[in-house]
C-alpha cells in the first residue's frame, strides 16, 4: 500500500524519516518528494500526482508553515487540501514548539476538521515513529473487517426508506411533508453491540443532541421519546412523525418534517435544503459517539419526499412570486418517485462533514429534478 507522507522537507528530515520508517516497518511504500525521480512537471505538480496514488496520507505539522507559492498557500496546506475528502488523511502535530501565525491558522483548520482519520501529538521523532504506526495499524483493522461492497452499500440505504401505501397519505396538518434521509455505512460490520444499543448513556447523549445539540433534529419545544425497533434505538417525536432510527452497523434514517408553508401540498426547497444538511450534520455527531475510531470508512445517501401523493416543487421566491396559484400535474398522482442518490452513490466517510455543502445540493437537485422536471 502506498502512503504520502505530507510536510516541511527542510529541518524536519528526522521527523521524516521517522514516518518512513514506521511506513517501511509495516511493509508498506512511502512517498515522498525526496524520492522523485527528476522530472519536467513542478515539484509540487509531481508531490499532487504522488498524493493521488496514495491509499492514506501522513500529515506531520511542526512550527514552520512554508513558502506560499502561487496558490496562495504552502505545498503542505495544498497537498492536505487535495487529500481531505478524497483520501484518509492522518494529523499529527509537533508540541513544545511555538508555530508561525500561517502554521497556526493551518492548524486549526486540520483539528477542526471532523473527517480526519487519527489525530496525535509528538515531541521527538521516536514518539511520531509509535504514533504513525498506531494509526496505519488502525486504519488496516478498519478497513480489513470487511471490504467495503457499494452495490450492498447502495441496497441497505434503499431498503431503508419506506414502501409506498397504495395512494395513501398519513400527512400530518401542521407539521409539513415528511423528508426522509436515509444513510447505509460501510464496509458492513456491527458497531453498536445489543447492549449498547439498550445503553441508557448512550440514549441520553443522542436525545440531548436532537433536541440541544449544534445539530439538533427535533423541536426543543416537544418531548421525545425512544424504543427498540428490531435491533435499532428508535428517537420519535410528534407520534413519531418525526424519527431518527439507528442500527447497530451504524446505518441512520430521518424521517423529518418540512417547514410548511400556507399550502400543504407545497414543499420549498430551500427547506429541503435546510432540512437535510441538518440530518447530515446530526448524523456526523452521531458517527462521532457510535464510531470514534472510524471503522466505517464510507457511506450512500438515499434521499425521499415521503407519504405524499402530489407535490408542487418551488424555491422560496417562486412561492413569493405568486403564492396563492401554483400549476397543477407536478408530481403526478399514484407515481411512484424514485429516491435521490449519488453517483457515484458511495462517498468517503469525510465528505459527510467536509463536503457536506456539495453533497445536500446534488442530493436537492436531483430530487428537484426527480418531483418537478420529471413530473
Amino acid at each position: 500500500m502506498k502512503i504520502f507522507i505530507s510536510s516541511l522537507i527542510g529541518g524536519f528530515e528526522p521527523f521524516r524519516a521517522a514516518a518512513r520508517e514506521a511506513v517501511v516497518q509495516l511493509g508498506h511504500e512511502p512517498v515522498m518528494a525526496e524520492d522523485f525521480p527528476p522530472q519536467p512537471n513542478s515539484p509540487q505538480v509531481a508531490c499532487l500526482a504522488g498524493l493521488r496514488q496514495a491509499a492514506l496520507v501522513l500529515l506531520v505539522m511542526g512550527e514552520r508553515y512554508g513558502y506560499a507559492g502561487r496558490s496562495g498557500i504552502s505545498p503542505t496546506h495544498e497537498e492536505y487540501r487535495e487529500a481531505r475528502g478524497r483520501i484518509p488523511v492522518a494529523a499529527f502535530v509537533q508540541q513544545g514548539v511555538t508555530p508561525e501565525p500561517e502554521q497556526k491558522a493551518f492548524i486549526d483548520e486540520v483539528q477542526g476538521w471532523e473527517g480526519g482519520l487519527f489525530r496525535g501529538a509528538f515531541k521527538t521523532p521516536d514518539e511520531l515513529r509509535a504514533l504513525v504506526t498506531r494509526a496505519i495499524h488502525e486504519w488496516q483493522l478498519a478497513n480489513a473487517a470487511r471490504p467495503m461492497d457499494e452495490a450492498e452499500l447502495q441496497a441497505r440505504a434503499l431498503a431503508q426508506l419506506p414502501v409506498k401505501r397504495n395512494g395513501y397519505s398519513s400527512y400530518h396538518r401542521g407539521q409539513g411533508k415528511p423528508l426522509v434521509v436515509s444513510l447505509a455505512f460501510g464496509p458492513r460490520q456491527t458497531i453498536l453491540r445489543p447492549a449498547e444499543v439498550e445503553n441508557p448513556e448512550l440514549i441520553d447523549n443522542l436525545t440531548q443532541e436532537s433536541l440541544f445539540g449544534r445539530a439538533r433534529i427535533f423541536d426543543r419545544k416537544r418531548g421525545t421519546e425512544h424504543a427498540l425497533e428490531g435491533d435499532a434505538l428508535v428517537l420519535t417525536q410528534g407520534d413519531g412523525f418525526a424519527r431518527f432510527r439507528v442500527s447497530p452497523t451504524g446505518d441512520m434514517l430521518f424521517h423529518l418534517p418540512l417547514a410548511e408553508g400556507p399550502h400543504g401540498m407545497v414543499v420549498i426547497e430551500e427547506n429541503v435544503r435546510t432540512t437535510l444538511a441538518g440530518a447530515m450534520a446530526f448524523a456526523v455527531q452521531v458517527l462521532e459517539r457510535i464510531d470514534s475510531t472510524q471503522r466505517l470508512t464510507h457511506l450512500v445517501p438515499a434521499v425521499t419526499l415521503a407519504e405524499t401523493e402530489h407535490v408542487v416543487w418551488r424555491t422560496q421566491a417562486e412561492q413569493d412570486q405568486s403564492p396563492n396559484s401554483y400549476p397543477m400535474g407536478l408530481g403526478g398522482y399514484g407515481q411512484d418517485k424514485v429516491p435521490a442518490i449519488l453517483s457515484p452513490a458511495a462517498k468517503p466517510r469525510a465528505a459527510l462533514s467536509l463536503d457536506q455543502g456539495h453533497m445536500v445540493d446534488d442530493l436537492v437537485v436531483t430530487l428537484r429534478r426527480i418531483w418537478k422536471d420529471r413530473g
